[in-house]
């Protein structure tokens, strides 16, 4: 006698051809869409991939936040740039002292009062600060803030390809989970008609009631199926509402397919060639080893002389560069240079130096590490693609095969050539075949999605 597939194997197909939908989200995003769905819909919303993409780009809080560290960035450029200008500052004080004996001259009975008691001191000063030679210390910082600056740029883009790269995921999510709803509703409905043929045959005694039990019971497993293909898609549409930022009032229309023609793949060299010369991540460490090797060089600057002018205007009464002493207000103005070399600071440079130079060798460590995985992850994609490209052939002509034999079968079963459990396997065959497509094909989907990541589109 001769075994249907059991439920569990029927459950473990759709499950596989549902794997390529699992790049959703947690479960209690199904929760979420199921009410969703339940609410009125006052708009609609036709998604390409590329207008998917888009929005989901606009909605990425992730690259806000790359943008406002990329803005902090730009300050810092602006803070290590003023470090070189002058700075100029008002000051204004008083200053109350005690009475003394004024001192004059002669001493005896002074005629000319020399230093006489003023108790308040009132003065204000405009002074002006200027580095004008630092052998380059504020130079490095300023150079190290350009490439941090750079590298912060880099995480932006990197951000972006990591949302570019989940939006396309929960798009074609939905577009696999909506492809395994209609493979199952058209198993569904094929299983429908093969039961009226059977009833009917059963009404005319060419049958035992077992067949039409046992076509009744296959029909009540793949209305499980179909609520289980249905809840998988409405969790693929809660995922891309979030990542796209569509709200849930409105209704998400796919405007794509899963089958499309393939596109070309360039050798494993030129991609290798593409990712390291517009992979984000590469050229955010490549700017990182120069924004260390600034402030390594500015750190060695440390043990450097300094020279800077200075210059200031006083307006103070009494202006203690006026003689002799008066309680009156007076102006006065000075202008110097100063040269400030440090000699021996117990090896605070040194040890700056060596830390910056080693956190330098850290980060080139951390890009020949990326290069290494780069060149790996290239190929794996590479390889994925090709491979999901053949599995599609293959499982095309998998659901052409089992698409034939069901249909030579079924006219067989009118015949009365073959029995019922004849018609069953066959269909259970095409279902399965037709959920190896649809894996294969989302397969590709993903892999071509990976490979784009990879080469930082």
């Amino acid at each position: 006698m001769r075994h249907t597939p059991s439920r569990r194997n029927v459950t473990i197909s759709l499950a596989l051809a549902m794997a390529a939908a699992a790049w959703v989200a947690a479960p209690a995003a199904a929760q979420a869409a199921r009410a969703n769905a339940l609410a009125p819909t006052a708009e609609t919303v036709r998604l390409t991939l590329d207008e998917a993409i888009a929005r989901a780009v606009a909605a990425s809080h992730r690259i806000g936040e790359g943008k406002a560290r990329q803005d902090a960035a730009a300050a810092a450029i602006d803070g290590r740039a003023a470090a070189n200008m002058p700075t100029v500052s008002a000051m204004a004080g008083y200053v109350r002292t005690n009475h003394i004996v004024p001192f004059g001259l002669p001493p005896e009975k002074p005629t000319a009062i020399i230093y006489p008691d003023i108790p308040d001191n009132w003065r204000t000063r405009i002074d002006m600060q200027w580095p004008v030679y630092t052998f380059g210390r504020f130079e490095s910082l300023e150079r190290a803030a350009r490439s941090e600056f750079a590298a912060a740029g880099k995480d932006v883009d990197t951000f972006t390809a990591d949302v570019r790269f989940d939006a396309a995921r929960a798009f074609w999510a939905l577009v696999t989970a909506t492809e395994s709803v209609r493979v199952v509703e058209d198993a569904l409905a094929l299983i429908e008609a093969h039961l009226r043929d059977v009833r009917n045959m059963r009404e005319a005694g060419l049958l035992a009631p077992n067949d039409v039990l046992s076509v009744e019971a296959r029909r009540s497993r793949q209305q499980v199926q179909l609520i289980e293909a249905r809840n998988m898609r409405d969790v693929a549409e809660a995922d891309l509402r979030r990542v796209t930022g569509v709200e849930a009032g409105v209704t998400i229309t796919i405007d794509a397919v899963l089958e499309g023609p393939p596109a070309g793949l360039a050798s494993y060299e030129d991609l290798l060639a593409d990712a390291r010369a517009h992979r984000p991540e590469r050229q955010a460490l490549q700017a990182r080893v120069d924004a260390v090797g600034g402030r390594r060089d500015a750190a060695a600057a440390g043990l450097k002389p300094v020279v800077a002018v200075g210059a200031g205007f006083d307006y103070a009464r009494p202006n203690p560069r006026i003689f002799p002493r008066t309680n009156e207000w007076h102006t006065s103005w000075d202008v110097g240079v100063n040269v400030m070399w440090p000699l021996w600071d117990g090896g605070r440079v040194k040890a700056d130096v060596a830390e910056a130079a080693a956190n330098q060798r850290a980060v080139e460590q951390r890009l020949a590490e990326f290069d290494t995985v780069l060149t790996f992850e290239v190929k794996q994609r590479q390889l994925d693609v090709s491979a999901a490209r053949e599995s599609i052939r293959a499982a095309s002509d998998g659901v052409a095969s089992a698409a034939e034999a069901r249909r030579v079968v079924a006219e067989r079963f009118k015949a009365g050539l073959v029995t019922n459990t004849d018609v069953l396997d066959a269909q259970q065959a095409l279902l399965l075949a037709e959920f190896d497509r649809t894996r294969a094909l989302a397969s590709a989907r993903l892999a071509e999605a990976r490979l784009d990541r990879s080469l930082g589109r």
